[in-house]
Order: structure tokens, then sequence, then C-alpha cells
């Protein structure tokens, strides 16, 4: 399901504007964002789901056209 699909969604179902629905799941979006990215928490919704930023260790990948390493 897409973001549109989502807004098409629950404008039909509440009556509510698409405009205003739009609004208000780009807000959210928003915030899970600024959550994860600049304020390096995890965002915990119950009973839908859980965001969080994972560190991976960096892998070591070959170009062998060009017989190089480099790292990812």
């Amino acid at each position: 399901m897409t973001k549109a699909e989502i807004i098409n969604k629950i404008a039909d179902e509440t009556g509510v504007a698409k405009k205003d629905v739009a609004t208000t799941v780009e807000a959210f979006m928003e915030e899970i964002r600024v959550s994860l990215a600049d304020n390096k928490e995890n965002v915990y919704l119950r009973g839908f789901g859980t965001f969080l930023v994972k560190r991976r260790a960096q892998k070591t990948a070959r170009n062998i056209s060009k017989n190089t390493t480099l790292t990812t």
C-alpha cells in the first residue's frame, strides 16, 4: 500500500478532506524521521510497529573490472 492509497482510504472512511489527511500523514512521518535521525530516539507504536536505526559494520567490496577494493 502506498502513501497515496493510505491517504485516500483515510479520507474516504472519515470524510475528512484529502488535503487535511495528507498534511496529517506527512506530519506523522516527519516526526518519526526527526526522532530517528535527529534525536537518535527509537519510536515504539504499540499494536503497529517499531522504528529504530541499526548500525552495521562496514563491508568490503571488490570491483573486479578495475581490480580495486572499496568499503561500503
